[in-house]
């Protein structure tokens, strides 16, 4: 064990960094430039389809069809000018990584041909096989029916030639799948019991927005030393520090 514990240390001062060449200007000139946000929404998407767009984003508010079709309209075309080809939810399995279900923008035209299309339907759900990804025994090998649902609050963005949209995790029963749907619903559990006290001072408040969690410390161990440490590696994440006093 001790001289393993020595190669390690070896191994972990020979690490080299990887080098990251920014690009060239300044970075309010490339910063988001792949990213569907508030101000490549206002060029791609009629007025009321921002505005409706914005209420979904900070209030909730349900999306009609008409409304997301109009998204998905304005959403494709900003990216197929942007050198996109196919489009996939994105979505974090609980398997510890990401995983995503590709599609391409070209639909079956019923006759013989296809379009390049891309309708609301398809950008609010899809239906991925969750089968493949852990689901702590809450359904049979035969419910394997699982869904990825858009979420608004989280931009679309490109990645080489694919638009790639966030989306939850959900089993057919409404089961999370993934580590962001239990995030939301966190953040709108805060939502309505903040909102219910602010209320007892100021009738005018109607939601809460939570920008901090409780604090974190993190520390960077390198990957040679943690494979000389059993303890870290059969916790598989983190130690437990000392409880607070």
């Amino acid at each position: 064990m001790a001289s393993l514990r020595f190669r390690m240390v070896e191994e972990a001062l020979s690490h080299v960094a990887v080098p990251a060449q920014a690009p060239a200007g300044r970075s309010t000139d490339y910063f988001g430039e792949l990213v569907f946000g508030r101000n490549v929404m206002r060029r791609y998407l009629d007025r009321e389809t921002y505005e409706a767009l914005i209420q979904t984003m900070e209030h909730g508010t349900p999306l009609t069809r008409e409304v997301a079709d109009g998204i998905a309209a304005g959403m494709k075309q900003w990216a197929v000018e942007h050198g996109a080809d196919h489009y996939t939810h994105w979505f974090q399995p609980l398997t510890g990584g990401t995983a995503e279900k590709h599609d391409s923008f070209a639909e079956p035209d019923g006759r013989g041909g296809v379009l390049e299309e891309f309708s609301g339907k398809l950008l609010v759900q899809q239906e991925p096989d969750a089968s493949s990804f852990p689901n702590g025994g809450i359904r049979n090998t035969f419910e394997a029916r699982g869904y990825s649902a858009w979420d608004p609050a989280s931009p679309a963005f490109i990645v080489g030639s694919t638009l790639c949209i966030p989306t939850v995790f959900i089993a057919y029963t409404g089961e999370a799948l993934d580590y962001k749907t239990p995030l939301l619903r966190s953040l709108a559990a805060v939502d309505k019991a903040a909102t219910e006290v602010c209320r007892y001072f100021d009738r005018n408040v109607t939601k809460v927005f939570s920008y901090l969690g409780w604090e974190q410390e993190y520390f960077l161990v390198d990957e040679a030393l943690w494979a000389a440490r059993p303890d870290l590696v059969l916790t598989g994440r983190t130690l437990m520090g000392h409880e607070s006093a």
